[in-house]
């Protein structure tokens, strides 16, 4: 049976630590799958007429092609030449309950993450989508920083 980590990259160079540490994984277990997941924050809720909606759609596709190309497509290129059993995901949504949507879909058993290194006043009120993703993850949560 295959071990499946879902790693959660930001699109940012601190996403690599959260690579490394998933290969470091994926070497002491063995039969491991790393699935590479982007999420892009994509709120549902907006009142828009046809042709905004028809517009959105657009863009929301053109966000997935962008991100698997930039994001994506590389981390899982590397991880193939490396010799690692890889895959790449991206999904519009909220980060954390997306995250942890992935990880159930796929039997994952850890998903594996970055400490986010931005702050402000919104992340101090709300949380951040790390905290989130601790706090109601169905499958134990690595946060590397």
């Amino acid at each position: 049976m295959t071990t499946k980590l879902v790693i959660g990259l930001d699109g940012k160079n601190s996403g690599d630590r959260a690579l490394a540490y998933g290969k470091q994984m994926a070497k002491l277990i063995g039969s491991c799958e790393l699935l590479i997941v982007y999420i892009i924050e994509w709120s549902p809720y907006s009142f828009q007429t046809a042709e905004e909606n028809a517009e959105r759609h657009k863009r929301r596709e053109e966000e997935i092609s962008l991100a698997k190309e930039r994001v994506v497509d590389p981390a899982v290129a590397a991880l193939k030449e490396a010799g690692f059993a890889a895959r790449g995901l991206v999904r519009h949504g909220h980060v954390a309950s997306t995250l942890n949507a992935i990880a159930v879909e796929e039997n994952a058993e850890q998903i594996i993450v970055n400490r986010s290194s931005q702050g402000g006043i919104t992340e101090r009120i709300f949380g951040s989508s790390v905290v989130n993703l601790v706090m109601n993850a169905s499958v134990p949560v690595t946060v590397v920083s």
